[in-house]
């Protein structure tokens, strides 16, 4: 196994401390700690806790200051991608520049609001301070220096000079600025209280004695500066370590004590990122496949998938991991919670436009489950052909039936009316279109169309048996009408189907006292339809032999 670079911080949580049996639960981005009844020990000491611990990682990500960081980065990074690649080099230099520009206004702009607030978390500031540091003392490339250097050597020379002729002598304010101006380094360390610290110092040393030190030298004078300045006993800070491998040009170990270094991955992503559209980050493969940058940019991006909306954004950064985005997408993407209607419509249109089908259809049998148990049809109905679930079309089309059999009314009836081809997806829910249009063609008065579908839906066994003497007693209107609407085969066809449907209500188990009256009733109409039919079929055979004659 690969040795660890740091320890891991430890967490203590309350029930532990009591050496009761601690239970837990993995989520997204936390861990659910709880307490169990299994008696751990017999030397278990005190009442423990009934709570349930809720253990973060990526905590700052609920901080307003640094979400406002977020979400402009953002911003930053999705424009960066689309700086061309076969753009020529000298091109694409001030681009990346203004890129760079742009971050590091962002880090102090939340820099000055954190010092606006009182901040209790003082990791959030380090973490702020460690980014603009590390951003701010990249060095410059080089230039021609030799008439700024001939100058200040001439006045360095005046300056040493003046301090030798003991010209300020007589003050020794102004000796200490002398030796100061010349870089003399005791009377710097003399003071070095008010540097605060020794890249403050190293700054100084550099300006007053090397001012056009070369950027590969930079690492010497740094090692040299800290040593100097901190005390024998000093252990070096995280910020030290960062500071001394930017001076090294050490570009992989600023990145990795980094990430040591600061409790999110924030900044690592997005300067690795910069610096591989720079082609300065040569590549650097991690175990499982994915390059440096990549696995940077996801980790950083599942992080923000735990935040109930800056998951929105985690979804550029996947797009933009070729080798490994889109699995981590499809994975993230199914534990976000689909609160409400909006918010699954925000994740499904997401999942569309990636034609991510899996996810689409999870959704939808979710949000179309959800409205089911809300008995909100017209909902459910929706969700499920946006699905394309026949099965679950067919279950809700029953329950729209069966409100109908129970109220005398369809509800929902735009969603209904407009179901188009959409009305394909099941047998069930092609009946429950047709038969919502039979009862438009009856409502305009169209006796004749609606006669003919009436007659169709169950001829072509689209209408299931169990619904039959619904649409029987549906006919009896138009069997009743003074004009003749069935012609004789249409009344024959009727009057077969209305025996098909009573012997196989025959053969059923007789009914118990509870059911009689039911059973009477539906006898009732049985008799009523067959007069009706005999009636209609009389009327038919006259009107047809007299149009015949």
């Amino acid at each position: 196994m690969e040795e660890l670079d740091v320890e891991p911080a430890i967490t203590n949580i309350p029930a532990a401390s009591y050496g009761k049996h601690l239970g837990f639960a993995w989520g997204p981005g936390d861990i659910l700690a709880y307490e169990t009844l299994y008696k751990a020990s017999s030397g278990a000491k005190g009442s423990g806790c009934s709570f349930i611990h809720e253990v973060r990682k990526d905590e700052d990500i609920y901080s307003p200051i640094l979400r406002k960081l977020f979400n402009e980065s953002h911003h930053i990074f999705v424009g960066l991608q689309t700086i061309k690649e076969d753009l020529p080099s000298k091109n694409k230099k001030p681009q990346f520049v203004s890129i760079s520009k742009n971050y590091r206004s962002v880090i102090r702009a939340c820099m000055e609001e954190l010092q606006q607030v009182a901040v209790s978390t003082k990791d959030v500031k380090v973490a702020m301070q460690y980014g603009n540091q590390v951003c701010t003392t990249a060095p410059g490339g080089n230039q021609t220096l030799t008439e700024y250097d001939v100058k200040w050597r001439h006045w360095h020379e005046e300056v040493d000079r003046c301090l030798q002729d003991n010209s300020f002598a007589s003050n020794k304010h102004l000796e200490i600025i002398c030796r100061i101006l010349v870089g003399d380094e005791d009377t710097l360390l003399e003071h070095k209280e008010l540097l605060g610290t020794w890249y403050h110092f190293l700054v100084t040393r550099l300006l007053f004695s090397h001012p056009t030190v070369q950027p590969t030298e930079l690492h010497y004078y740094a090692q040299s500066c800290m040593t100097m300045f901190l005390d024998s006993r000093s252990v070096p800070e995280p910020l030290d370590n960062i500071l001394l491998a930017a001076f090294e040009f050490d570009i992989h170990q600023v990145i990795k004590e980094c990430s040591i270094a600061l409790n999110n991955w924030w900044f690592v992503a997005h300067l690795t990122d910069l610096l591989d559209h720079c082609k300065l980050l040569q590549s650097h493969n991690v175990h499982f496949g994915s390059n440096l940058r990549e696995f940077l940019l996801l980790e950083y991006a599942s992080g923000l998938f735990t935040h109930h909306s800056l998951w929105q954004l985690a979804v550029d950064y996947f797009d933009h991991c070729p080798d490994l985005g889109r699995v981590y997408l499809e994975l993230q993407i199914e534990r976000v919670p689909l609160n409400t209607e909006r918010k699954a419509l925000k994740v499904l249109r997401i999942c569309e436009q990636r034609q991510m089908s899996e996810q689409v259809r999870s959704i939808c049998k979710i949000m179309a489950m959800r409205a089911l148990k809300n008995n909100r049809l017209g909902s459910a109905l929706s969700w499920s052909i946006r699905a394309k679930d026949a099965a679950f079309a067919t279950l809700i089309s029953e329950r729209f039936l069966q409100d109908y059999c129970a109220r005398g009314t369809f509800s929902d009836l735009d969603l209904i009316d407009n179901l188009g081809p959409a009305m394909l997806l099941s047998d069930r829910l092609t009946f429950l279109g047709k038969y919502r249009e039979f009862h438009r063609l009856y409502g305009e008065k169209r006796f004749g169309e609606a006669a003919k579908l009436l007659l169709s839906l169950m001829t072509a066994k689209i209408a299931p048996r169990s619904f039959w003497m619904t649409l029987l007693t549906d006919a009896l209107p138009l069997l009743e009408q003074k004009e003749v609407i069935f012609s004789a085969g249409q009344t024959y066809e009727l009057m077969f189907c209305l025996e098909e449907l009573t012997s196989s209500l025959s053969s059923v188990a007789p009914a118990t006292d509870g059911t009689m009256q039911d059973e009477d009733i539906e006898q009732t109409k049985v008799e009523l339809l067959r007069l009706a039919l005999a009636r209609n079929l009389a009327m038919a055979i006259v009107k047809e032999g007299t149009v015949s004659t």
